[in-house]
């Protein structure tokens, strides 16, 4: 079932509003592993027939979800790139805004964190439906950097990573195609930024880093910092930090 050509309007209200209500209402009790049709209109006061009727199988449900939430974050992070960016601020600094944007969406929406970052839903394949909204979070990332790469706020890299091509086609229109030496490998080392941001989120939104970390805040702030060394952006840290835990 494709759910992402349904309009604003059907999405926030009338039927499909109340069924994805109640569905992530199910998501934070029971997580994925608990949503069915079935569960749902009984979670929700609902008919089975009428979940049915809008989602008839839990993959349609989970697909939605999944949807939402990447829309949900990558939205978080497109606002306060806008802000940051409209504030004049440099390429560094709006990366630590967007990255605090979407650790601030992690913390505030863990069950939605979990069905995209979290483990595999057995048995669901997230359909091509989900690859735009997916692409939200790092065509951001990509956008900052591209624009510190063209105002010069980039450092070259010490040296270039030997290996083969890397990179599918796809990963270098996002980009809006390969740079030229010596940031020919920016956009490898923008997936492993990426990678990076999400797996510290991992860490902090499951609690892995409480034992280990006094501020989890500014180390986030760190970490995000340091990872950004590696594509050549110095990333200015202070003593503003974000208010998740």
């Amino acid at each position: 079932m494709d759910v992402s050509g349904t309009s604003a309007a059907d999405e926030n209200s009338g039927p499909q509003a109340a069924i994805k209500a109640a569905a992530r209402q199910l998501l934070v009790k029971q997580g994925a592993g608990g949503l069915s049709p079935e569960a749902v209109a009984r979670g929700g006061g609902l008919a089975v027939t009428d979940v049915e009727a809008v989602f008839p199988h839990r993959d349609d449900l989970l697909t939605a979800l999944v949807i939402d939430a990447y829309n949900a974050s990558g939205a978080a992070m497109e606002q306060a790139d806008h802000a940051a960016a409209k504030a004049g601020q440099s390429a560094g600094a709006r990366l630590l805004a967007v990255t605090r944007a979407l650790r601030q969406w992690s913390f505030d929406n863990p069950a939605e964190f979990t069905l995209i970052y979290g483990s595999p839903v057995p048995g669901y394949n997230a359909p091509q439906d989900t690859v735009p909204p997916a692409s939200r979070t790092p065509a951001v990332l990509a956008g900052i950097v591209r624009t510190a790469l063209e105002a010069g706020e980039l450092t070259p890299p010490r040296r270039a990573v030997p290996g083969p091509p890397l990179l599918l086609p796809e990963a270098v229109a996002l980009f809006g195609g390969a740079p030229e030496a010596p940031f020919s490998d920016v956009i490898e080392r923008g997936i492993v930024l990426w990678s990076s941001l999400i797996g510290l989120l991992v860490f902090q939104v499951f609690s892995r880093t409480h034992d280990s970390v006094r501020d989890e805040s500014a180390f986030f702030d760190y970490a995000v910092a340091v990872a950004a060394e590696g594509i050549g952006l110095v990333v200015p840290l202070d003593d503003t930090a974000d208010t998740a835990n």
